[in-house]
């Protein structure tokens, strides 16, 4: 595993006052690179701390794999005393600090300008809401956008929301990206820097640079439902013989020809492309005439186990997976190296994730979450 002092962060200490899902995600993540980041809390923790899924005793997991690797500060956010310790938090340490993440945003007492003015160089990271301002979640931000509906079945006439916060979690990377930057910006010109990162604007964003936006714009149309069918390609789920699921995706000509190839439905197939007139090594051909095709290919995963099927799919180069749970997912971890035995207090021993990227071969850990308020004496202590 890799010591502190040679990850790419090191050096950096970082401010993190923050609740919920975006802005705790870029204080992790800028701790697993290396950097020291210290979360502030008020009192008795923010609105999140005992977030489900907590333990039998009310331990918040949610909030312990937020704010692994963190420093915990507790002092009244309300109070002169506590807004001054923490602006000289920010402002008091040293080259490598002058870093404040944060989604409490509006506050007179922490905004660039009144930092700034403590600090030249100092870089603060705003994440917002809406993209005026106003308050917003991922759950709303998605359900002004478009993709509700089109999540779910083709047959279903309401709304369905996805259970992944991805707007969330997009949102902390993109704020992680926004401090390194910051920081190698300042590190050019000495410059320091103030980022608003609206949550409605990085769904927009990636609304936008995916097509969902500019297919209505330039083709006057708008995507709809199309159930577990891949967007403009051939791929969607098919059941097994003893009821299994499995996900299949023939991106390419070659995928294509080995799903026809392992389900034995060559004559099939051929017949279909001559009777329609169309070309199935074209993408578009495949996703126009995906309902026939699935029909076709269904027969054969019906005939088969799970086990069959995951045989003969083995033996391709078509891309699947069959559905698990996250208890059949979990049971996976311990065979992969981007997982590390953690002993996390108040919550117990368990397998936590890494930083993804591994650096020259080595994924970064970082050690268990504190409590709130476990290094209030000891931060503190240090600006004298």
């Amino acid at each position: 595993m890799s010591t502190f002092d040679s990850r790419p962060l090191t050096g950096l200490r970082v401010v993190e006052v923050s609740s919920f899902v975006a802005s705790p995600l870029c204080g992790l993540t800028l701790s697993q690179l290396g950097a020291e980041v210290i979360r502030v809390d008020p009192p008795g923790g923010a609105a999140d701390y005992r977030r489900w899924p907590v333990t039998d005793a009310g331990e918040s997991i949610y909030w312990t794999g937020l704010n692994r690797g963190k420093r915990s500060v507790e002092v009244d956010l309300r109070s002169e005393e506590g807004q001054r310790s923490v602006q000289r938090l920010v402002t008091e340490s040293g080259d490598g600090g002058g870093i404040l993440v944060t989604n409490a945003a509006g506050r007179s007492w922490s905004s660039h300008e009144t930092l700034s003015a403590l600090r030249p160089d100092v870089i603060t990271v705003e994440i917002l809401g809406g993209s005026d301002g106003t308050p917003a979640v991922d759950y709303t931000v998605n359900a002004g956008l478009g993709f509700p509906r089109i999540t779910g079945p083709t047959d279903h006439s309401g709304v369905v929301n996805h259970a992944l916060p991805a707007w969330d979690v997009t949102c902390g990377i993109y704020a992680a990206l926004a401090v390194t930057s910051a920081v190698r910006r300042r590190e050019r010109t000495g410059q320091g820097a103030r980022v608003t990162l609206p949550l409605e604007d990085v769904a927009l964003a990636t609304a936008g640079t995916l097509g969902y936006l500019t297919e209505v714009q330039v083709n006057g149309v708008t995507r709809e439902a199309t159930g577990n069918d891949v967007y403009g390609t051939y791929g969607t789920d098919f059941v097994t013989g003893d009821g299994d699921r499995f996900m299949i995706v023939a991106l390419t000509p070659r995928h294509f020809r080995d799903l026809v190839a392992v389900t034995g439905t060559g004559e099939a197939v051929a017949a279909l492309e001559k009777a329609l007139g169309v070309d199935f090594s074209t993408e578009a051909d495949r996703y126009r005439h995906r309902e026939v095709l699935t029909a076709v290919f269904a027969a054969w995963f019906r005939e088969h186990t799970t086990e069959q099927v995951a045989a003969s799919l083995r033996g391709s180069s078509v891309l699947h997976q069959r559905y698990r749970s996250f208890a059949d997912t979990a049971a996976t971890l311990a065979g992969r190296p981007l997982f590390g035995r953690l002993e996390q207090p108040r919550i117990g021993s368990y397998l936590a994730a890494a930083m993804p990227a591994s650096f020259d071969g080595e994924h970064l850990f970082t050690g268990p979450a504190p409590a709130v308020g476990d290094d209030t004496e000891s931060v503190l202590g240090e600006l004298g």
